[in-house]
């Protein structure tokens, strides 16, 4: 018979795989991003895969003032501040940070990674805002981060109460060292 900490470590074992793929998803985007927003700048002539209509462009977006330093850190930093980059380059390091959060079985780590993963929210929030009402455009590739996001939360709150569930079967919280016959008690 299997245990009931066997069973929370195979649902964690599925929200890990989940949340990376999401997380893969998410690096995939801001790459192309990222391509498409420097191709641009070298090109002027350059017209994107997601350049479907003169309101649906990501160039358009890419290219406005909000494409870098999410249009707020040129008011705080120098122009010409290493800090101000493209949008799609925090997303990149975002994707990456919480994919790394996520490795371990750890309560805390988790915490970590909603308290970013909010942040990421909120920030999905203020670009949409910026993304409909004030450049009035439709992007294909922010909507999708905004969705990789919006998933990476709900996957991490599911995490936070599977690991939460997973202490009190335990008595404490665990390591995962391998199969289910390997787990041991954390000091």
């Amino acid at each position: 018979m299997v245990s009931a900490a066997a069973l929370i470590l195979n649902k964690l074992r599925r929200l890990r795989s989940c949340f990376a793929f999401f997380c893969f998803v998410g690096i995939a985007l801001s790459s192309y991003a990222f391509y498409v927003e420097t191709k641009k700048e070298h090109d002027d002539s350059y017209v994107a895969m997601c350049d479907i209509s003169e309101s649906m462009s990501c160039t358009k977006v890419f290219s406005s003032k909000y494409g870098k330093g999410f249009g707020l850190l040129q008011y705080v930093l120098d122009e010409n501040s290493p800090l101000i980059q493209p949008n799609p380059v925090y997303g990149a390091i975002f994707y990456g940070l919480v994919l790394l959060l996520g490795l371990g079985n750890y309560l805390f780590l988790a915490r970590v990674q909603m308290l970013l993963c909010i942040m990421a929210n909120v920030g999905s929030v203020y670009l949409g805002y910026i993304l409909y009402f004030v450049l009035e455009d439709i992007c294909v590739v922010c909507i999708s981060t905004y969705f990789v996001n919006f998933v990476l939360l709900i996957v991490t709150f599911l995490r936070i109460s599977k690991l939460k569930q997973l202490s009190l079967e335990t008595g404490g919280p665990i390591l995962q060292t391998g199969g289910f016959n390997k787990t041991k008690k954390r000091v």
